[in-house]
C-alpha cells in the first residue's frame, strides 16, 4: 500500500489528514504539522499601512533568523505575500520578527547622501522613488517624519531613513493558514522510512510517498520533483 494522499494545505481541494492517520496507526512517528509556503499576517495598527499598499510588488532581501530570501515581496489587504515572503515563512515561528531589506542591492545612505549633494531642492520622497516603487516611497517619507527637502536633511537623519529602508522590522502575528498554504512543513518522520524505498522500516508493505513525508522544499517546482522522486522510488518496488 502507497500512502500519497498529500498534506493539509489547501483543504477546498479535498486535502485531509488521512496519511497522518495512517501512520499513527501503524506506529510511525510524526513531526508536528504547520502551514509553509504561505502568506504572513499581521496586526491591525500594521494593517492600517499596509492596505493602502496593497498590490504593490517590490524586490527585496526578507530574513528570519540565519535564512534569508531575495525576490518579490507582495502587499496585500490581509499582510505580506510574495515569493520572498512564501519562502520565509517556512523557517518564521509565532513572536519572531521578519527582517525586510528594500534594497539590497544598494548602499542606501550613500544613494541619499548623492542625491543630497546634486538634488538639494528635491523631497525625501523624490530620491527614495528612484529606487522604490512611489507609493512606497511616500509612506516611507512618512514615517520618517521629514519633510524639508534632501539639502536640509541631516546625515544622522539620512542614516535614520537608510536604516528604515534596509533594517526594517516586522512582526507577523499570523499566517493565512492551510487555505492559501501551498505546502505543509512536518508529516511522517523519515526516520521511520527507508530512504532508497520508502517503505516503512517497521511495516513491510506499506510506503509513503510526497508532501504526507516530513519533506519540504523552497519554491521552484522542488515540492513537486520530491512528489514525482519517492513515488517513483516507492513504484520501483510496491
Amino acid at each position: 500500500m502507497v500512502v500519497a494522499s498529500g498534506g493539509k494545505s489547501i483543504p477546498k481541494m479535498g486535502a485531509t489528514g488521512l496519511g497522518y492517520q495512517i501512520a499513527t496507526q501503524f506506529g510511525l512517528g510524526l513531526i508536528e504539522t504547520r502551514p509553509g509556503l504561505v502568506p504572513l499576517t499581521f496586526s491591525a495598527q500594521e494593517l492600517e499601512w499596509m492596505v493602502p499598499l496593497a498590490g504593490l510588488a517590490t524586490q527585496a532581501r526578507v530574513g528570519c533568523g540565519r535564512a534569508g530570501f531575495d525576490e518579490a515581496v507582495l502587499f496585500t489587504h490581509r499582510g505580506l505575500s510574495g515569493p520572498a515572503v512564501l519562502q520565509i515563512s517556512n523557517y518564521w515561528r509565532e513572536g519572531e520578527a521578519l527582517q525586510v531589506n528594500l534594497a539590497p542591492q544598494l548602499d542606501v545612505l550613500a544613494v541619499l547622501g548623492q542625491a543630497k549633494q546634486e538634488a538639494g531642492r528635491s523631497a525625501l520622497r523624490t530620491a527614495l522613488g528612484k529606487f522604490l516603487p512611489e507609493k512606497l516611497a511616500r509612506h516611507l517619507e512618512a514615517v520618517s517624519g521629514i519633510l524639508q527637502p534632501m539639502a536640509e536633511i541631516s546625515r544622522a537623519e539620512l542614516a535614520r531613513v537608510a536604516g528604515l529602508v534596509q533594517a526594517w522590522r516586522l512582526v507577523p502575528v499570523g499566517s493565512e493558514g492551510y487555505r492559501t498554504a501551498e505546502v505543509t512543513l512536518g508529516g511522517v518522520d523519515t526516520a521511520d522510512l527507508d530512504s532508497r524505498t520508502m517503505m516503512a522500516k517497521a511495516v513491510p508493505g506499506l510506503y509513503f510517498i510526497g508532501e504526507v513525508v516530513d519533506v519540504t522544499g523552497w519554491l521552484g517546482g522542488y515540492n513537486f520533483q520530491w512528489a514525482w522522486s519517492s513515488g517513483w522510488a516507492a513504484g520501483q518496488v510496491a
